[in-house]
């Protein structure tokens, strides 16, 4: 009987529905702090009941972790370095490609920082630098990396994130510019390592 309503939520599959989702929560906890949203505001959001939300995603930290490595596998991909060009040139390809992301989602990458006290998020930030540093020490060392190499390109990281926030909050350095400034460190760090033929190798 045409006048009986379908089953609800039957249109979509599951993927779908999912990826769906995930979009939202990355919108909703690039916008929000994670204490601010529950899960049947969320739900509210998406149009959809909060039992079939929690079919999706047992519990809001799940979410909030699945649209963060999300986000990190989108960034891994968009930065993935050119095995064809010398080391100093695949990095500031990168580079530049990581900062349009951030041009492009200032806000989440704002909160991902604000939120770095939360384990999930320190494990997931610890991850994603750990994993970057291997591929930047992969092109430059792909003999094996020195402690004091190791350590610079690590270090150099950490002072990325902190240069970036302050790009974020004034807005007063071009982005080409910023770039050149964070390959300037990065040039700096590792001379200082005494690995600097590493960058021209």
């Amino acid at each position: 009987m045409r006048w009986l309503a379908k089953p609800a939520y039957s249109r979509l599959q599951v993927d779908e529905r999912r990826r769906q989702l995930l979009e939202l929560g990355t919108d909703l906890f690039a916008s929000h702090s994670y204490d601010e949203l529950s899960m049947a505001r969320i739900a509210r959001e998406a149009g959809i009941s909060k039992a079939l939300l929690y079919h999706y995603f047992p519990s809001k930290r799940e979410l909030f972790v699945a649209t963060l490595q999300q986000s990190a596998a989108e960034v891994e991909s968009l930065t993935e370095p050119d095995p064809e060009l010398p080391p100093l040139e695949a990095l500031s390809v990168s580079l530049d490609a990581f900062l349009g992301w951030i041009e492009e989602h200032p806000v989440a990458y704002g909160k991902l920082m604000e939120s770095s006290h939360q384990p999930e998020v320190r494990d997931l930030v610890a991850d994603i630098r750990d994993r970057t540093s291997e591929r930047i020490l992969g092109g430059v060392a792909p003999d094996g990396a020195p402690p004091k190499l190791r350590a610079a390109v690590t270090g150099w990281l950490w002072l990325m994130d902190g240069v970036i926030l302050d790009w974020l909050a004034h807005r007063d350095v071009p982005r080409a510019e910023l770039r050149e400034l964070l390959l300037g460190a990065l040039a700096g760090v590792v001379m200082a390592s005494g690995e600097g033929q590493a960058l021209t190798g």
